[in-house]
């Protein structure tokens, strides 16, 4: 066994100093250790001067490393996403597709299975964003491919052995009856790319909806006299909210009300990222569309947003870096409470005995390097 120190560690919601985590052979976290309990012939590993914090868990990663998912739904497509991610501090994710083929879809699952199946480290699940959108706020999802509910999609989430299933939908366009198979099956369900009214959206809220996607994108405003999906996301005490901090997709002053009506508690960053994170050629293709990466921004010719063009450890460091939460609560928002929506709370998500041994690091400047997930 591996002992892992550094400077400080980030262990119940707290900053700990001389703190040492055992570290098991079959990957997971034996105890935690002060220097005064320790074995002098103990096998030390020392991070230096950097602060150790639980593994970020992004739910909504399209692609990576020159990869788009969509392009790429195969177990190859899904080892270079990942690498690319944790190259920047990421450590768990859900390989992202959005709206596509059902034949796509279905590679994409398979993919995913074969992951779980071959026990590889960092993949959590799969987040099917679409194809069951509004089109009205379909933003760059494709038109063509928007539908409506397929019964071979059900068949499909409960024939595979997937780990965790999370899919983004337009409540309004969804059966309540679908909605509660859905749940049945122990599909996450999350309302995005939807125009859902206060009323409809309370109402899926209670068939099963636990979660919205990227909050305040594709969706219609909240207004005094008309709520909407917004309203009723922040008003719900239950329901998780993320949201794509990177200062395009939110403004930092929205991002500091809604966290604050929603609470920490229940707030979630993503990335959505594309291609371009950890990749030297930013521009991509998607449907065949060219895709420009502009002062941080994934556009499309019409100037549409197409995804972000940061990693998860950017959101957090946004967060940090604005004010909007200290590094515990962003790493929180990042980390824990993605693991909680997802029911994995037991296995990651924070530092704590007998959950598997994945770390974050970040330097005394806040910025994040590679992810730990290796002895």
């Amino acid at each position: 066994m591996t002992f892992l120190t550094a400077h400080k560690i980030l262990i119940d919601h707290e900053l700990k100093e001389d703190c040492f985590i055992e570290i098991l052979e079959t990957g997971f976290i034996g105890g935690i250790f002060n220097c005064d309990t320790l074995s002098p012939n103990a096998l030390i590993q020392d991070l230096g001067d950097v602060i150790l914090t639980p593994g970020l868990f992004d739910l909504q990663v399209n692609g990576g490393g020159g990869i788009l998912l969509n392009d790429k739904p195969d177990l190859e497509g899904i080892k270079t996403v990942l690498q690319a991610h944790q190259k920047t501090g990421t450590t768990s994710l859900l390989p992202t597709l959005i709206t596509d083929s059902f034949d796509i879809m279905q590679q994409m699952a398979d993919a995913v299975e074969e992951a779980h199946v071959k026990g590889l480290t960092g993949i959590r699940g799969i987040h099917f964003e679409g194809p069951y959108l509004n089109a009205e706020k379909k933003g760059v999802h494709s038109a063509s491919l928007i539908r409506g509910f397929e019964e071979k999609f059900l068949d499909l989430v409960k024939s595979r052995n997937l780990e965790t299933i999370l899919v983004t939908l337009a409540p309004e366009c969804v059966s309540s009856d679908y909605l509660a198979e859905l749940v049945k099956a122990g599909v996450i369900v999350s309302a995005g790319h939807s125009n859902a009214s206060y009323e409809q959206t309370a109402f899926a809220l209670k068939k099963g909806v636990s979660a919205f996607t990227h909050l305040f994108n594709a969706m219609p405003p909240f207004l005094s006299r008309e709520p909407g999906i917004v309203g009723a996301a922040l008003e719900d005490r239950e329901s998780y909210c993320s949201f794509i901090a990177d200062g395009h997709h939110i403004h930092p002053a929205t991002l500091s009300v809604a966290l604050a009506a929603k609470g920490t508690g229940k707030s979630i960053l993503v990335s959505d990222a594309m291609p371009c994170v950890s990749n030297n050629e930013q521009d991509f293709q998607l449907y065949g569309e060219s895709i420009s990466v502009k002062n941080g921004r994934c556009i499309n010719k019409a100037g549409t947003l197409a995804g972000s063009a940061i990693a998860l450890s950017d959101a957090v460091h946004f967060c940090v870096e604005n004010g909007l939460a200290d590094l515990d609560t962003a790493i929180g928002m990042a980390s824990g409470n993605p693991a909680k929506l997802m029911k994995l709370d037991g296995l990651i998500g924070s530092i704590r005995p007998g959950l598997q041994a994945e770390f974050s690091i970040c330097s005394a400047d806040g910025k994040f390097q590679e992810a730990l997930t290796t002895f």
